[in-house]
């Protein structure tokens, strides 16, 4: 009985230690991963080696020998301290872990903490810059003797700190959208060459007026393309008017499209963006794509900008699966180059007309439905320039109430807000839409709403709009708007 009673001590001991050199395994591997343990790897070899020892010892103990009391006793005692000492490393291993991760939290709160403290400070000097002109020249354009040519100027810088703003509100509600995960691509056909030649023309104008040169050169054999031409030619814009800025009078700034490489279905593409500018420091171009991230210099300082178009451009890219670097030396200017690859398509049949389309507004009939009154005389102001006739509704209620009542033909298109009481923009139009008779449930809507993120564009489309203008209003893109839901109606 006894010897059976010590035989079991040693076994139990054996597997018992068996386990423990299991355990060591796995917490030394866990420790290697938590850290660089190179240097300590012999220290992390001998417990092992020491392990592999004690358990052969049981083994030829327990076989060929004949332990006593004592001897198993200590055998089976030493498994379980070893196993109690193991134990309480792992668990003070644990707790190590467990102080870095709330350290790391910690330190993740205050850098959130400072960079929110950072970026308060750069918007409100950002958004108040373009507001003081507004309201600077706003009080200035209200004085009493003042001539119609002075307040013609006073109209036109205020008109451009405008435009200032919302581009800051557009940059700052981009990169949100970014980092939350909210930005997505929508690839269409595109014409490559068309969209740079679209992008050139766009900031040709403000080039010219700075007295700088804009060169484009294109060597490309597969031009179209599947990409999201929206943000693609928010990239191109960013770096273009980038490069205007920072260009002094009589530079030049260039854009090169070339095709590197073509196959069956992908085309890998290149796109560069040089200027004869300031240029940039190595240190801040290590830097360059960093949100709210400006070179602190007296030249760049009076020159407006958030620090966000340079981050949002890059993002765009990399969804896009490119890469964009850049070449910059101070005093030269600077290169921003592209590469990016595109699937190919079909070329589509390009529209030939012979003559500018002359579409006409005049006498159209639209229901402008708005709940805010500031804006809803802007845009009727707007739109009886352009030559409609206009009626109106406060909310989308009333919108409802009175296209169900027209007569056939009566409204030519219905220019609905989205968020009103009452009745919203997408309640009014599936209610519209749901009407017994077909020739007023087929009547063009179009949202012309502050709404104006593709998601929103997306969800007009999907409540059945047939077009979607932004706030604030741009003439021009509301004009093109209308003509096109007009002539397909």
């Amino acid at each position: 009985m006894k010897e059976l009673f010590l035989d079991l001590m040693i076994f139990a001991g054996s597997a018992l230690m068996a386990y423990n050199i299991y355990g060591y395994v796995c917490f030394s591997r866990d420790v290697r991963k938590h850290g660089n343990w190179d240097r300590e790897q012999r220290l992390f070899n001998i417990p092992i080696l020491l392990l592999i020892l004690f358990f052969i010892g049981y083994l030829v103990v327990g076989i060929f020998g004949k332990p006593d009391l004592v001897m198993a006793g200590i055998l089976f005692g030493g498994s379980i301290f070893v196993f109690i000492m193991l134990l309480l490393i792992r668990r003070t291993f644990e707790r190590i872990q467990e102080n870095e991760q709330l350290e790391a939290r910690l330190y993740a709160a205050e850098e959130a903490s400072k960079a929110k403290t950072f970026f308060l400070s750069n918007m409100s000097h950002d958004i108040r810059t373009p507001l003081n002109a507004i309201i600077g020249y706003t009080t200035l354009a209200n004085r009493e003797g003042v001539t119609f040519d002075e307040k013609s100027g006073y109209v036109d810088k205020i008109e451009m700190a405008s435009r200032q703003l919302l581009d800051i509100v557009n940059d700052v509600l981009d990169m949100s959208r970014i980092e939350n995960g909210k930005f997505s691509l929508e690839p269409t056909r595109v014409d490559l060459e068309n969209c740079v030649h679209e992008a050139c023309d766009l900031v040709r104008t403000q080039l010219e007026s700075k007295k700088i040169n804009l060169s484009l050169d294109c060597d490309v054999s597969h031009k179209w393309v599947m990409c999201d031409k929206v943000m693609l030619d928010r990239a191109l814009m960013n770096l273009l008017c980038n490069a205007g800025k920072f260009t002094e009078e009589n530079g030049s700034v260039s854009l090169q499209l070339k095709e590197l490489a073509a196959g069956d279905e992908t085309g890998s593409y290149e796109i560069r963006i040089k200027d004869t500018g300031i240029g940039m420091s190595e240190e801040f171009a290590e830097r360059l794509f960093i949100p709210f991230e400006r070179e602190r210099t007296s030249t760049v300082s009076k020159i407006q900008g958030t620090g966000l178009g340079l981050a949002i451009t890059k993002s765009i890219v990399d969804m896009m699966g490119g890469d964009i670097n850049v070449r910059t030396e101070k005093g030269k200017g600077t290169e921003f180059t592209i590469t990016v690859d595109f699937p190919l398509v079909e070329p589509e049949e390009e529209i030939r007309s012979g003559e500018a389309d002359d579409f006409s507004f005049e006498g159209k009939r639209a229901l402008l439905v708005e709940d805010n009154m500031i804006n809803m005389e802007i845009a009727q102001m707007l739109l009886e320039q352009s030559g409609f006739l206009i009626e109106t509704a406060e909310n989308g209620e009333i919108a409802v109430e009175m296209t169900e009542a027209s007569e056939h033909g009566y409204y030519d298109v219905i220019l609905m807000d989205v968020q009103m009481p009452v009745m919203d923009g997408y309640a009014a139009t599936k209610a519209i839409r749901d009407l017994s008779d077909p020739e007023l449930a087929g009547i063009p809507i179009i949202a012309m709403t502050a709404n104006a993120f593709q998601e929103d564009i997306k969800k007009a489309e999907e409540v059945g709009m047939n077009g979607h203008i932004a706030k604030p209003i741009d003439i021009p893109s509301m004009k093109a708007t209308l003509q096109q839901v007009l002539k397909n109606r």
